[in-house]
């Protein structure tokens, strides 16, 4: 049974003849015919009963008519939503990004994407860079943004800039100069990401440089947001780690000041998708204002440009 049987006995049953049919379907009257003949060979039944007119459709034909119709639709909706892949008219981009993705601009990028294609659908997951990399390593989201370094390597990553990492708190004095591992071991630490923990990539970076320094980081209060942290800082409590964007954004409380790490810390923003895979049309035109959009601000360094090629073993290796 083939689709152009199907078509050719829809065709027939609606225009009762085999010449009306031919014509609606642009072919010939033989054509149908045939076609008609084969599927009622293959199937073992009558289809239609020819009469001197019109054709007088049989049991089976009844029957049938309900399947062909939704075979057809089945295959008409599918031709559409693959057609939609290689279009910007409907469809639905899917992208990950970290929680702070709007300090570079994020909200910006959405907006422009939706005044330029209206019918696509945007399905952007804020979520810690740890989990938007196992999403696009499973297939639940096709591409994402996230702060190296990434665990999993079975990504394909493109570096776009590192921003400075800043100790933020009103405990020290304005002067007081760059900050030293110990010196916030020695106060209250106040870490976001709590769900995440240490395998966030920038808390991961913390626990690495305290480990060589043969201590271990302890935090005394963990939360899930940098805004909670940063006013816990406020009142007091103690330090927290800032990405630069955040002062340049001005998103720091009043009389919270930051400070330099003395050995300089960076996190690096990368594009990520899964290794070797392609990308829908509406998710690579997302990457794309990505590239052009959340651009280094004055202060950032840009890695490098281009795609996403590398893996993310060797890009992490090159971070850091």
């Amino acid at each position: 049974m083939t689709l152009s049987q199907l078509r050719a006995f829809l065709a027939a049953w609606e225009f009762g003849t085999f010449t009306a049919a031919a014509e609606e379907l642009e072919v010939s009257q033989a054509s149908v015919s045939e076609l008609v003949v084969r599927l009622e060979t293959e199937l073992g039944v009558q289809l239609f009963v020819r009469g001197s007119r019109r054709l007088k459709p049989t049991s089976a034909a009844t029957e049938l008519r309900t399947h062909a119709e939704s075979a057809l639709g089945a295959v008409e909706a599918a031709t559409h939503s693959m057609r939609s892949l290689n279009s910007l008219e409907s469809g639905e981009a899917t992208f990950g990004v970290p929680r702070n993705a709007n300090h570079y601009g994020l909200s910006d990028l959405v907006l422009t994407f939706h005044t330029r294609h209206p019918g696509v659908r945007i399905r952007m997951v804020g979520l810690n860079s740890e989990e938007v990399a196992r999403m696009v390593r499973d297939g639940q989201i096709e591409a994402g943004l996230v702060v190296l370094p990434i665990r999993d390597t079975e990504l394909d990553v493109e570096p776009l800039f590192a921003d400075r990492v800043l100790y933020a708190t009103t405990r020290r004095e304005k002067n007081a100069g760059p900050v030293e591992i110990d010196d916030i071991i020695a106060d209250d630490l106040v870490l976001y990401d709590a769900h995440s923990g240490w395998d966030d990539p920038t808390r991961r970076q913390l626990w690495d440089r305290a480990q060589g320094e043969g201590v271990r980081p302890q935090p005394t209060i963990e939360v899930e947001h940098v805004e909670s942290a940063l006013s816990l800082v406020a009142a007091g409590v103690g330090g927290t780690l800032v990405s630069a964007s955040l002062v340049r954004n001005r998103r720091l409380p009043k009389g919270v000041r930051t400070f330099e790490f003395a050995e300089p810390f960076e996190e690096t923003l990368a594009l990520i998708k899964r290794e070797g895979s392609g990308l829908s049309l509406a998710t690579k035109t997302i990457v794309e204002l990505v590239r052009e959009t959340i651009a280094p601000p004055t202060g950032a360094k840009r890695i490098r440009s281009g795609s996403m090629g590398q893996s993310a073993s060797t890009v992490q290796t090159e971070a850091r």
